[in-house]
């Protein structure tokens, strides 16, 4: 029996999944962990906890499975994007790592802006705005604020590049998971000099780049023993989360929209070419998926904005199964309430606003409610802002060319009936819903199968792991009350846009 393990390293958990290459999930395991959020506009991390976080993950599940070490043929591992550490030579971080949510460096993503432009920018790297949740800025913030950090670091790598470090000695990365650092040329496949040279780092204190999918190394003896797996083990870089997670639902060819409500919500559609948007709105990543580009937009806050509304607004209540603090409690309370909340409006942007709206200042809003609203029209009306967020970008992507007959949906939002079905309404499209979660693991899996011979290509690993569990078809009644919730929600932030952007003040 070949086994395939794979680890994804989030925003906000670490998962780990083993799957054989007949298509069954053998077990599954994750580790949740906090961000730091030292003051306003600062998001940290450090990086020991991604480490630990697998070690803890990967233990149980083997634990779980019960399965001998020999039978694993390969470990891929993938990331959140952007988030940055500083490391020494052995790879141990020398400060909290800045998260990709972070907006400190809204000064520098300015100056790097009126230096090189939006459309040169774009064009090099995918990226359609100069802001402060790229990689690029956070280094030249870095190197103004905390030069004696910034000069002693040996290197500066992302999430994926300092596990991969940990499990195989090298400092080693991926187009995939670089795209959208501001440093790479995706056009290319190498670092972008002239932005390297401003923001003063050399491709010597960068990770040396290989290709997404391909074996980047393998197993050292010590990681191998705290993992409780062997040594040799071939270790695949599966790339950015986001072209993970698309490969892990079979959107690897053009054709198709997936979504993942996690943290974030972020929209995928594969596409064979950089340059089909000549609006430059739509963001353009390297995917996982060889030769392969991929449509990314990308909303800072997705489900993070109903774990916000439970742990702040819920406190002393269960937040177990059932209890009226979780999940599932708010979703009852929300399932009660009309479409379109009875007038209650939410902008869901705790940590600014991205795609389509590139507004880093712009701020989470209920608007329009009264005495007679309850709990539930919160909640509800934080299901249908996500929605409306993706309404928007699917919008967006049909404008780019890529048009879909349905939205493959995964993360945790999807475990939500309630929602998926919100999101169906409110798009007008068919969500469906895949066995199995943690897309981005299963994309890992896939990939190093097929890195490692088990599949031939990835059309083989999706016909083997990916199959679609539940179907959501648009309710027709509901439609013209999400049609004016929506609309009503775009005028809400169009209005509140020049207060935003007024509070980021100058400079």
């Amino acid at each position: 029996m070949t086994l395939l393990l794979g680890l994804d390293i989030g925003t906000t958990s670490v998962k780990a999944g083993l799957y054989d290459a007949a298509g069954s999930r053998i077990a599954g395991a994750g580790r949740e962990y906090r961000l730091v959020h030292p003051v306003p506009d600062r998001v940290e991390i450090d990086p020991e906890t991604w480490w630990t976080a697998a070690l803890s993950a990967v233990r149980e599940l083997l634990s779980t499975a019960g399965v001998e070490r020999a039978a694993i043929a390969a470990i891929g591992v993938s990331s959140q994007g952007e988030t940055v550490a500083a490391v020494d030579g052995r790879g141990r971080a020398l400060a909290p790592a800045l998260v990709w949510l972070d907006n400190r460096a809204a000064a520098e993503a300015r100056e790097l802006a009126e230096r090189f432009g939006t459309t040169d920018v774009y064009d090099r790297t995918g990226v359609p705005d100069v802001n402060p949740t790229w990689t690029a800025p956070k280094l030249l913030w870095w190197r103004r604020h905390e030069p004696d950090l910034f000069r002693s670091a040996h290197r500066f790598v992302l999430a994926e590049d300092f596990v991969l470090r940990r499990l195989t000695g090298r400092f080693v990365t991926d187009g995939s998971i670089q795209c959208t650092t501001m440093l790479l040329d995706i056009r290319s496949g190498d670092w972008w000099a002239p932005m390297l040279e401003a923001v003063g780092v050399g491709p010597e204190r960068l990770p040396e780049l290989a290709a997404p999918g391909t074996i980047v190394g393998t197993l050292q003896a010590d990681a191998a023993e705290a993992l409780g797996l062997r040594a040799g083990l071939p270790v695949v870089a599966g790339g950015m989360d986001q072209g993970a997670g698309a490969v892990g639902v079979g959107n690897i060819a053009g054709g198709m929209i997936s979504e993942s409500t996690g943290g974030a919500l972020t929209i995928q559609a594969a596409v064979d070419h950089h340059g089909g948007d000549p609006t430059r709105r739509t963001p353009v990543y390297v995917h996982s998926a060889p030769g392969t580009y991929l449509y990314c937009p990308v909303c800072p806050t997705g489900g993070m904005a109903l774990t916000w509304f439970r742990d702040q607004l819920g406190s002393g209540e269960s937040h177990g199964p059932g209890g009226s603090g979780s999940y599932e409690g708010l979703t009852a309370f929300a399932a009660a309430v009309p479409p379109g909340c009875e007038g209650l409006t939410m902008l869901p942007h705790l940590a600014g606003a991205f795609s389509p709206e590139y507004v880093p200042a712009a701020r989470g809003v209920f608007a329009g409610f009264t005495l007679a609203h309850t709990r539930g029209h919160f909640a509800l009306a934080i299901l249908e802002a996500v929605a409306f967020m993706l309404r928007r970008n699917v919008e967006l992507l049909a404008q780019a060319g890529a048009t879909a007959t349905e939205i493959r949906s995964n993360g945790g939002g999807a475990r939500s009936r309630l929602w998926n079905q919100v999101k169906a309404d409110v798009c007008g499209l068919p969500i469906v819903t895949l066995e199995g979660e943690d897309a981005a693991v299963r994309g890992d899996a896939m990939l190093a199968g097929v890195a490692v011979g088990a599949f031939r290509d990835l059309a083989e690993a999706e016909a083997a792991l990916v199959s679609t569990r539940d179907r959501f078809e648009p309710g027709p009644a509901n439609g013209p009350a999400y049609d004016d919730a929506y609309h009503r929600y775009v005028r809400l932030f169009e209005a509140l846009r020049p207060e935003f952007e007024r509070a980021a003040g100058p400079g």
